[in-house]
C-alpha cells in the first residue's frame, strides 16, 4: 500500500524510500539493527503509523519501525 507524502491522514512516507532508522530496532530474525541504519520502505502499515524497512545487511533483514523512529533519505 503506498501512500502519498503529506497529506492529512497519509504517510510522510512512500514504498521504496530510503530512510535511517533513528533508534535501534530488531528485526523479525532478531538481528540488532543501529541506529543511523538506512533502509528502504517496503510496507506502509496503518495509515502511515509504522513501516516495514528493509535493510542490506544482514541480507533480507526486515524490521517494523514506528514512523516517528524514520527520517527520510532525501536524495
Amino acid at each position: 500500500m503506498s501512500c502519498a507524502r503529506r497529506g492529512e491522514g497519509e504517510s510522510q512516507f512512500r514504498d521504496l524510500d530510503g530512510v535511517l532508522v533513528t533508534i535501534p530496532v530488531t528485526t523479525g530474525d532478531g538481528d540488532a539493527i543501529p541506529a543511523g541504519t538506512e533502509g528502504t520502505i517496503v510496507g506502509i502499515w496503518r495509515d502511515g503509523a509504522a513501516c516495514e524497512v528493509e535493510f542490506a545487511q544482514p541480507p533480507g533483514a526486515l524490521a517494523t519501525v514506528a514512523a516517528d523512529g524514520l527520517t527520510l533519505v532525501v536524495p
